[in-house]
């Protein structure tokens, strides 16, 4: 599960990402903007935000992902009190909402709430392959097929926007680092193993054009 942390104090900060990085991937920033940045470079499956941060606040940067049709479900975490800003927060999206000062574990047990409903980082069914993108497995009846890392993201990635075309473009800007691109060739030369481990009728070669799994 890959999360965006947003908070501005040092020591919440260090103390939510030390404990939640034992079981998640957390990405920390400490401004809005850097936020926002993040976002829109990578796929996130969690935003934890605080409210009162550098910059736009906690609500401005959601209300400015979900005006870009970002439905990445958000945990509010501040120091308010007034009932004004949980009602904005709910108001614009979010799906939960924490005040301080809490308990880590209890954050912990509303993220894997978040997890169950939205059934992230549960196993995959293609037929009658099983695919696992936390452990990078396909499994069939009689044998477990290891793939790497990044071959497991890829997949991920398609299947999260089946019947979509996808442009090897939009596979490099959103699975690697600027600069860690490979080529295009290396793309399809992922995209080919892939075809042949779970049939090529899943993952479709579109001409001039890109990618789209069905």
């Amino acid at each position: 599960m890959k999360i965006l942390f947003l908070e501005d104090d040092s020591i919440i900060a260090n103390l939510v990402t030390d404990f939640l990085n034992d079981f998640y991937d957390v990405q920390h920033c400490y401004n809005s903007s850097d936020a926002l940045r993040f976002a829109e470079e990578a796929d996130f499956d969690l935003y934890i935000f605080d409210i009162n941060v550098p910059g736009i606040s906690g609500l401005e940067l959601l209300k400015s992902l979900r005006n870009f049709n970002d439905a990445t479900p958000a945990i509010f975490i501040t120091a308010y009190q007034e009932l004004t800003y949980l009602k904005e927060a709910f108001s614009l999206g979010a799906n939960d909402f924490l005040r301080k000062p809490f308990e880590i574990e209890e954050l912990q047990l509303r993220i894997e709430n978040i997890k169950a409903l939205y059934s992230i980082d549960t196993d995959i069914p293609i037929e009658d392959i099983c695919f696992s993108p936390t452990t990078h497995q396909l499994i069939t009846a009689d044998k477990t097929i290891a793939i790497s890392a990044k071959e497991s993201a890829l997949l991920e990635y398609l299947i999260r926007n089946k019947h979509r075309v996808i442009s090897s473009n939009e596979l490099l800007q959103n699975l690697w680092e600027y600069d860690e691109m490979p080529s295009q060739d290396a793309i399809r030369t992922y995209i080919k193993k892939l075809r042949n481990l779970i049939g090529k009728e899943h993952i479709q070669n579109i001409r001039g054009e890109g990618y789209k799994f069905e």
